[in-house]
C-alpha cells in the first residue's frame, strides 16, 4: 500500500519554487526593478501622435530612461489642456569627469541639482524615431536662445522640467506669424499702387520726352567716348616728355650740387683766411692806440716836435718882418 502525499509539502514546494523562479527572472532577466530611478513631468503645447508609454528619453542621442506616463486634464475655467508626460531617468547612466555617479543624495540637493540644469538651458522637445512610423520620443539638449517655458502645474508631486516646441511646430508658428502679418498688410491698396505706377511707367516709356532724353544721353555718351579716345592720345606723349623734363631736371641739380661743393669750400678757406687777417688788423690797431696816447713816448715827442715846428713858424714869420734882427736882434 503506498503511502499519500502531502499535500502541504506538494504546496510549500510550488510557492519555493515559484519564489525562486521569480527571484532569478528579476536577477538574470535584465528587470529594473533594483535600479535607482527618478521622474520627472514634462508638459508639452505640441500634440503627442506618436509619443507612447515605453518610448526613449534620450540626452543628445544617448537614452537615459524612458517614458512611464501619459496623461490629459483640462482646466474647465479656462478650457485649457495639459498633457502631462511622466518619464523616468536612470541617474547612474549619467558619470561626471571623473567616472562617478553624478546622481544627488537627497531631495535638497535633487532640486539644486534640476534647476542648475534648467539654468544651463536644459530643455525636452520632441523628435522623430522614424519618418514611416511616425513614433516620436523625447530628447534632452541644451537650448541657451530659448525661454524656460514651465506650467508649475502640481501633478503627483513630481519635479518639472521645461519643455521647447518641435522643429515642425516652430516652423508652423513662424509661418502663422508671417501670415497673420501678411493679413495686416493693406494688400489691396498696394495692389492699386502697384497698378498706378505700372500704368504711369508704360505712360513715361512711350512718351517722347524719354526718348529724347535716351537720344541725347547717347550721343553724350559717344561725344565722351571720343573725349576720353582723345585724351588717352595725348595724355601719353605728355607724360613722356614731362618724365624726360624731370630726369634732366634732376641731372642739372646734380651738377649743380657737384658744382657748389668746391666753391662753397674755397668760399669757406676765403672767410677764414679774411678772418685771421682781420685778427691782425685789430691787433695793430690796438698798438696804434697805445703809441697814439698822450702819454706814451710817441705822444711826447710828437708834442715836442710841434711845439719845435710852431717856434720856427715864428722865428720865421718874424725874419720875414724885420730881416735885420738876425744881425742886431729884437
Amino acid at each position: 500500500m503506498s503511502k499519500q502525499a502531502n499535500p502541504l509539502a506538494i504546496g510549500t514546494f510550488l510557492i519555493g519554487a515559484l519564489l525562486l523562479f521569480t527571484i532569478a527572472v528579476l536577477v538574470f532577466g535584465g528587470s529594473d526593478f533594483f535600479k535607482n530611478k527618478k521622474r520627472f513631468v514634462i508638459f508639452f503645447d505640441s500634440a503627442l501622435n506618436g509619443l507612447n508609454i515605453g518610448a526613449p528619453v534620450k540626452l543628445q542621442g544617448v537614452q537615459i530612461g524612458k517614458v512611464v506616463e501619459i496623461s490629459l486634464e483640462m482646466d474647465v475655467a479656462t478650457g485649457r489642456i495639459f498633457k502631462p508626460v511622466v518619464i523616468e531617468i536612470e541617474p547612474e547612466l549619467l558619470r561626471d569627469f571623473s567616472g562617478h555617479n553624478s546622481s544627488p543624495h537627497n531631495d535638497s540637493q535633487q532640486q539644486q541639482e534640476r534647476q542648475h540644469l534648467i539654468d544651463l538651458g536644459l530643455k525636452a522637445r520632441l523628435e522623430t524615431q522614424s519618418l514611416l512610423t511616425g513614433l516620436l520620443y523625447v530628447d534632452f539638449d541644451f537650448y541657451h536662445d530659448k525661454q524656460i517655458n514651465l506650467v508649475n502645474m502640481d501633478y503627483k508631486d513630481l519635479p518639472e522640467l521645461p519643455s521647447v516646441p518641435t522643429t515642425a511646430d516652430e516652423i508652423k508658428n513662424t509661418a502663422e506669424e508671417v501670415f497673420k502679418k501678411l493679413r495686416q498688410l493693406p494688400l489691396e491698396k498696394m495692389v492699386k499702387d502697384l497698378s498706378e505706377t505700372l500704368e504711369e511707367t508704360r505712360s513715361l516709356l512711350k512718351s517722347n520726352d524719354l526718348k529724347n532724353s535716351l537720344l541725347a544721353l547717347s550721343n553724350s555718351l559717344q561725344e565722351s567716348q571720343k573725349l576720353i579716345h582723345t585724351l588717352n592720345a595725348q595724355v601719353g606723349p605728355v607724360l613722356i616728355n614731362t618724365n624726360s623734363t624731370l630726369l634732366e631736371t634732376r641731372a642739372g641739380i646734380q651738377d649743380i650740387h657737384q658744382q657748389l661743393v668746391p666753391m662753397v669750400q674755397a668760399a669757406t678757406i676765403s672767410l677764414n683766411t679774411a678772418s685771421q687777417a682781420l685778427q691782425n688788423s685789430q691787433h695793430t690797431l690796438n698798438a696804434f692806440e697805445e703809441l697814439a696816447n698822450p702819454d706814451s713816448l710817441l705822444g711826447q715827442t710828437l708834442k715836442e716836435m710841434r711845439d719845435a715846428s710852431r717856434a720856427m713858424k715864428d722865428l720865421s714869420e718874424s725874419l720875414e718882418r724885420q730881416p735885420n734882427e738876425i744881425i742886431y736882434g729884437k
